[in-house]
């Protein structure tokens, strides 16, 4: 698999991870042995960077990926928080910073933390000096080797790029959202700051599989957060109307090079956007994981099919979401 520099922590990993989310909770049952065979299958496939968070399951993600990756070399897990308390920015201190972090590396099994990263927090936490003094108090300390945010908005992740401590920036990008190429993705690349694509798939959207008749558990984000009831709506297809992604897909279809898959066809889309560093797809079993890292292997689209999808993009998902995020 290609490798990719992860911004200013200086590693280098495969440019297909692993998002740890769906071992964790919110997209319905997941065994922890389907999540140890998904992560082994990940690693067989060449991904060495896995991204999880302390809320994933109230830690279990964490803890599932710390017990697999305990004495194996050459892989790079991050974690985010700040999730676990109140949303206002007065909980972004040093003393919870403490108590988070103390968690996260008792749930990874480790003395140091490969990549933490703030948790898409309250605005203003981005432009707080007291926040980047607190995290790189953390490096000099070594609880963390390195730390980045992960946002929702391309204002949020370019108040970020400017801080010289931040190493990367994890943002949604796909197919559906095409805002960040316009400054978030030329800042980061002039600041050396990796980025991470998160939600590549819009939600399973841009897997193909769907349709009008889905539906999805109880205890899936995409049946209980459709309107943004549990945490910020353009977490859970990316903010766009179901239907409307629908038509977006079946438009999209037909572009899907030979002997591959449109889940392979959407991740290949993201790793040909200049400044990516790893994109972080999720899985719930070892053949997703499999299929998702052998989209590294596919030649980069061409300007043409690059050029319809951003027509795509322009008449169906442009007016929906564009302004939001």
């Amino acid at each position: 698999m290609e490798h990719r520099v992860l911004g200013r922590t200086g590693r280098q990993v495969g440019v297909v991870g692993l998002g740890a989310w769906q071992l964790g909770a919110d997209w319905g049952q997941v065994s922890e042995d389907e999540a140890v065979a998904t992560l082994q299958a990940a690693v067989d496939a060449g991904v060495t960077f896995i991204d999880t968070a302390d809320v994933y399951g109230d830690g279990r993600s964490e803890q599932i990926v710390g017990r697999f990756t305990k004495g194996r070399s050459g892989l790079t897990v991050a974690t985010k928080m700040g999730r676990r308390m109140a949303q206002v920015p007065s909980n972004y201190v040093m003393s919870n910073f403490r108590a988070w972090n103390e968690r996260s590396r008792q749930n990874l099994g480790v003395d140091t933390i490969d990549l933490v990263q703030l948790h898409c927090p309250p605005t203003p936490v981005y432009s707080e000096d007291a926040v980047y003094d607190a995290l790189d108090t953390l490096v000099a300390e070594k609880k963390i080797a390195a730390y980045g945010v992960s946002v929702e908005t391309c204002e949020e992740a370019l108040t970020a790029i400017a801080r010289p401590g931040v190493a990367t920036v994890q943002i949604i990008l796909n197919a559906f959202r095409l805002k960040p190429l316009e400054q978030v993705l030329p800042a980061a690349r002039a600041a050396g700051v990796g980025i991470i694509a998160r939600v590549p798939l819009a939600s399973g959207l841009l897997t193909g599989r769907y349709d009008e008749h889905t539906t999805f558990a109880d205890d899936d984000h995409r049946t209980y957060n459709r309107k943004g009831e549990a945490f910020d709506v353009g977490e859970t297809f990316s903010g766009v109307d179901y239907a409307t992604g629908l038509e977006a897909v079946r438009r999209l279809a037909p572009l899907v090079p030979a002997g591959a898959v449109m889940p392979q066809f959407a991740l290949r889309w993201i790793l040909d956007q200049e400044g990516v560093s790893v994109v972080i797809p999720g899985a719930r079993n070892p053949s997703q994981a499999a299929s998702n890292a052998a989209a590294a292997a596919l030649p980069p689209l061409s300007a043409e099919v690059a050029a319809q999808v951003a027509a795509v993009y322009d008449e169906l998902i442009r007016p929906q979401i564009h302004h939001r995020w």
